[in-house]
């Protein structure tokens, strides 16, 4: 609005003046955002969003790239990238790859084992063979299992969260929290600022301090604008002497667990880690607590450091995102799936405003007779998000995907499992600001009863969905049409 406004009131002082000033300067702003466009478009951001920042851009030439260029390249941004960049350099001795658990997962399959290296190698993030994962299938089943898994805390316990709001959920585990501290556990929190800006008070992290917990806020809202604020920490993680971490879409607020009713009945997933491959969530915390807090904990004393293979069939590989690379990591974990899927993926989101790469994917692979199911949301949160869902019904449906919407509440799950053998549980949406701007984390499961529950649960939740048939969230009129394509347009922006 800002932009608008500084826009028009240039172009009625050029129109009301006769001054060559503010002719030379609107033509030098103009030139200045072609040139931003120009250098938007040679990024190796996302087509999406150099397509809507061209636009705009465009459409406000005078302001659009001056915008852009105080905004959008902060030194502030630069020195975050760089910054992550040396915490993720010093933990890669600690994220070695055990040859054996990588050939055990090309054993299962071929396309798996190019998943497995991929994360490996690009990523940074190794597959671990001696451990084991849960799935859990609400909030309430992990708030039951997290209050006995933290009791048992004798070293330390991490946990970075999205959103935290005091009520039931909180209140319990912090009183957990504040007896393990009393008793010299390392107790950390970290939270992420825009997240909690309404559900925490300002002086929250002091009061935590005073408890024994030590805490920190992960980008704290600012008066001064700034695109780090786009980079929200979305991830969900509790990690418990090294041994047991949890991870998934379930945040620390009392609608989570369904003692709160938001949108109907909340349907989460979690899972839960042991053994070895805990040592990437714990490596994965550690470096975002240094990252905010400019310290330099060690890695070391918080690892378990258990043999990376054993006997069995059931491997887990904990990845991380982060928007300060130029890796796609969530988007790539679930490109590969659909891919490599050779009879069905099951997916489920609450928003579903996906790329054309990633709408190609699965669109291609429902048209080559591959069981593609879409649960999403019937309720939402976000008004503009759902009708931004909705308006790629269409599209799916007549590729052959079928898409549901859960009737009961609001579907916050964000799960993928495919042909019996692969499955992801993370915090990733199949969104613009999941999949590129927020700090993001996800959990690939292969083989094992994991994969089998989030598969079981799957299907059982789509009982309690309907199937969207071709037409039936349209836009019946053309202004309606148009709207809905503008918001399409401004969604990696929203």
């Amino acid at each position: 609005m800002i932009l608008i406004m500084a826009q028009l009131a240039l172009v009625a002082f050029t129109i009301w003046t006769t001054s060559r000033v503010s002719i030379y300067l609107d033509a030098a702003l103009s030139l200045v955002s072609l040139f931003v466009v120009l250098y938007i478009v040679k990024t190796r951001s996302d087509p999406s969003y150099k397509l809507t920042w061209s636009i705009l851009i465009l459409l406000m030439p005078i302001f659009g790239g001056l915008f852009y260029l105080l905004f959008g390249l902060q030194p502030s941004s630069r020195r975050r990238r760089r910054r992550m960049a040396l915490l993720e350099a010093t933990a890669k001795p600690y994220l070695k790859q055990d040859a054996a658990a990588l050939a055990s997962v090309s054993a299962l399959r071929a396309d798996f084992g190019r998943q497995a290296r991929y994360l490996s190698k690009t990523a940074g993030f190794p597959v671990y063979g001696a451990s084991d994962a849960e799935h859990l299938k609400s909030g309430e089943a992990q708030f039951e299992r997290l209050q006995t898994e933290l009791a048992k805390a004798e070293r330390f316990i991490f946990l970075e969260y999205f959103i935290i709001d005091e009520g039931l959920m909180w209140n319990t585990i912090l009183g957990i929290l504040v007896e393990k501290a009393a008793k010299g556990v390392d107790v950390r929190v970290l939270y992420d600022g825009i997240g909690c800006l309404i559900t925490l008070p300002p002086l929250y992290p002091a009061a935590l301090e005073r408890m024994g917990i030590a805490c920190a806020v992960f980008n704290p809202a600012s008066a001064v604008p700034s695109t780090i604020l786009n980079n929200r920490d979305h991830r969900k993680l509790v990690i418990i002497d090294g041994s047991v971490a949890f991870t998934g879409g379930i945040n620390l607020a009392d609608e989570y667990i369904n003692k709160v009713e938001k949108y109907g009945y909340w349907k989460d997933a979690a899972v839960v880690i042991t053994g070895a491959a805990v040592d990437s969530l714990t490596i994965m915390f550690i470096n975002m607590w240094n990252l905010q807090t400019k310290s330099s904990a060690e890695y070391q004393p918080f690892l378990n450091q258990r043999p990376t293979l054993t006997e069995g069939d059931v491997f887990v590989q904990p990845y991380a995102d982060s928007p300060m690379d130029d890796e796609s990591v969530g988007e790539s974990v679930y490109m590969n799936i659909v891919n490599a899927a050779r009879s069905y993926i099951y997916i489920t989101t609450p928003y579903l405003i996906v790329d054309h790469t990633m709408m190609t994917a699965i669109c291609l692979a429902a048209k080559s007779d591959i069981d593609v199911r879409i649960i999403a949301p019937r309720h939402w949160d976000k008004w503009y998000a759902h009708m931004a869902t909705r308006s790629y019904y269409d599209e799916l449906v007549a590729a052959g995907v079928k898409v549901y919407e859960y009737v009961d509440g609001f579907m916050h799950a964000k799960t993928f499992v495919s042909d019996d053998i692969v499955a992801v549980i993370g915090t990733t949406n199949l969104d613009y600001r999941s999949l590129f701007l927020h700090y993001e984390c996800g959990t690939l499961l292969y083989g094992g009863r994991a994969v089998a529950g989030v598969k079981a649960d799957f299907l059982t939740t789509l009982e309690r969905c309907d199937p969207v048939t071709p037409g039936e969230y349209s836009p019946k009129t053309v202004a309606g049409r148009i709207f809905l394509q503008v918001l399409r347009l401004l969604s990696p922006l929203l």
